[in-house]
């Protein structure tokens, strides 16, 4: 019995009988492994001593590296993240500079620029590129897809429309598209349309001279460009109080050409009907002053395709075409002749109906025996023969040197972009027949304006001119400044000059340019009908001629020079294409510039053409396209 707290006994539990006959259990002849405690694991990240270490240099290699790229970014390579800084807010856009303005020599327009609106983006502020793009496609008459692409170059700048029209401008402006902006770009107009186009040529969209006298004072008329700097936030509005900087372009030269758009009208005009009237492929015509050298006006057309008007051609033809003169060219073999002496106007010689030279034979357009004719019936019927024989007493070297004096072989002081300096064998290199041909015109080449340019040297008294442009330029402070008088060089005395116009007035009036009469005036010049050279194969194109009349007049006192040349025309003769319509042109020039007559009319330098020798009053050139060589 055990004693409880209270005193109480309560019964010992009995203990369970021992099972004294068991016997105990086999022990293993492998005795079990002692186990030994294993350590517990130490836990060092959790020691904060040395979570500390490691957090100190943790921030102390971020606080080195932001050192160093402070230093870098604000003391290295200050300037260029400044540049960035500011690219992100401050746009520069350049201000294109007004273009010069072309005038003729009485101020009227010939071409001029137009401010227009010009649309561009900044594709990094386009928030809905296709949504914008399917807007402004509509208003600028631009395809979707072309559109959306300019929205959304990699660029910052992108032009979506160049020069449209303000109304254009102003309803692009409205839409308000984010990143979409527009400015002004002037753009260069004609405002006679096609007049003088050749002549004055074209520019660019970036209004840069490509053609013409706009490339050729490209330095003068493009003007120096402006610079307007503002800045700007994200979301394209200028920030007040930002940088704006503005500096305005400065406006190019005006130029004043000695041309007179009238008379360029009229020019062009009589030129275009004969082109049709003819049925030619194109013409040339130029109306110059004849003691200034000043050209008055310069036109080059072709003719039109499928029954429409001649056309301005593509390139100013009358300074970049060349073609053989033909007999046009007798008048500086002549010339020459009578200034070395060895030929007088009143001279005869017996002149046959043909001439050998080294394998060719030549002969006139009308077949005639051999005949007693002076010096100025040959020019007047414009003999092949007569003009070879007095070009043989010159020789080569001395029609050679004549022909250079008169201009031929270079180009003229105009320096127009792609003129030609024509084509001239060196007489080294002349062929056996050349003592026969270039007399007469052939076997070399010439452009409208040099073979002007020789007749004025006779207009002008034996002085050669040079022909020129442009009479004046005004800059941006709107003061004029002429151009120097142009050039001249003595090539014949006066004495040949007056003896020479003699002769050119026997022409008009009884030999071969009858139709080049101007009532109340003397008019002095010459014809000519050249062959034309093939242009695929060597030799001439079967009856293919460029026909031509070149003179002046008053031929007392010459106030004006023009040529007049036609390309493949029908009649193929200068005498009755050519030769009208100088007059139709001079006429009116006389009337525009109120040139009177002269009042006295001087003396003859040379004989008129004989009576046996001279054409019937009011006989043409008759067309006879079997002949060679005609006048």
């Amino acid at each position: 019995m055990t004693q409880t707290r209270t005193g109480a006994k309560r019964p010992a539990r009995a203990r369970p009988a021992q099972r004294r006959h068991q016997p105990p259990p086999p022990r293993s002849r492998r005795r079990a492994p002692t186990r030994r405690p294993v350590p517990a694991p130490v836990d060092r990240a959790g020691d904060p001593r040395q979570r500390l270490v490691a957090l100190l240099v943790i921030i102390a290699l971020a606080a080195t590296a932001l050192v160093a790229r402070i230093v870098y970014v604000q003391g290295v390579d200050a300037d260029r993240f400044t540049a960035f800084g500011e690219s992100q807010r401050v746009r520069r856009v350049q201000l294109p500079p007004a273009r010069g303005a072309i005038f003729d020599r009485s101020g009227r327009d010939l071409a001029l620029s137009v401010p227009q609106r010009t649309v561009w983006v900044n594709p990094k502020l386009v928030t809905d590129p296709l949504g914008e793009a399917e807007k402004l496609a509509p208003i600028l008459d631009l395809d979707i897809g072309a559109v959306r692409d300019q929205l959304t170059k990699s660029s910052s700048f992108a032009y979506v429309a160049r020069k449209v029209p303000d109304a254009v401008g102003k309803r692009v402006d409205a839409l308000k598209l984010d990143g979409v902006f527009t400015l002004a770009e002037p753009k260069r107009f004609l405002p006679a349309g096609g007049l003088a186009a050749p002549l004055i040529g074209k520019v660019g969209l970036d209004n840069t001279g490509l053609s013409g006298l706009e490339v050729k004072y490209e330095t003068a008329l493009e003007g120096t460009p402006g610079l307007l700097v503002v800045e700007k936030d994200t979301g394209g509005r200028e920030i007040p109080g930002g940088v704006r900087q503005h500096t305005p372009s400065a406006r190019g030269q005006d130029l004043v050409l000695t041309i007179d758009r009238s008379m360029q009208f009229e020019t062009e005009r009589v030129l275009a009907a004969e082109i049709v009237q003819a049925k030619a492929k194109g013409g040339m015509a130029i109306v110059m002053n004849s003691q200034t050298g000043e050209v008055l006006s310069m036109a080059s057309l072709v003719a039109g395709e499928k029954g429409e008007p001649p056309q301005p051609a593509s390139t100013n033809r009358a300074l970049t075409a060349v073609f053989e003169p033909g007999s046009v060219n007798k008048m500086i073999t002549i010339s020459g002749a009578l200034e070395e002496g060895l030929v007088a106007p009143a001279d005869k010689i017996a002149v046959p109906g043909t001439i050998r030279v080294g394998s060719h034979t030549f002969s006139e357009h009308d077949p005639h025996p051999t005949q007693a004719w002076s010096i100025t019936d040959i020019v007047a019927n414009s003999s092949n023969v007569g003009s070879i024989m007095i070009g043989q007493k010159l020789g080569k070297e001395r029609l050679d040197q004549y022909l250079r004096a008169f201009g031929l072989g270079e180009r003229t002081a105009i320096g127009f972009p792609g003129e030609s300096g024509g084509l001239l064998l060196d007489p080294d290199n002349w062929y056996s027949t050349s003592m026969g041909a270039t007399p007469i015109g052939q076997g070399l080449a010439v452009t409208a304006m040099q073979m002007l340019a020789a007749y004025n040297t006779i207009a002008a008294g034996g002085e050669y001119v040079s022909p020129k442009l442009l009479k004046a330029t005004i800059d941006g402070a709107g003061r004029q400044h002429l151009t120097p008088p142009s050039a001249r060089r003595r090539v014949v005395s006066e004495q040949t000059a007056r003896e020479m116009t003699s002769m050119l007035t026997e022409v008009v009036r009884v030999g071969t340019a009858k139709l080049a009469k101007i009532d109340g005036y003397t008019v002095a010049g010459k014809t000519g009908t050249a062959r034309k050279p093939d242009e695929h194969v060597r030799g001439y194109k079967a009856g293919a001629y460029v026909s031509s009349f070149a003179g002046f007049v008053p031929a007392e006192k010459p106030a004006l020079s023009a040529i007049v040349v036609l390309d493949e025309p029908t009649p193929i003769f200068g005498g009755l294409v050519a030769a009208p319509r100088f007059a139709q042109i001079a006429e009116y020039a006389l009337r525009e510039l109120r040139i009177p007559p002269p009042s006295v009319v001087t003396k003859a330098a040379a004989p008129r053409v004989s009576p046996e020798a001279a054409r019937p009053v009011g006989e043409a050139d008759v067309p006879v396209t079997a002949r060679p060589n005609p006048p």
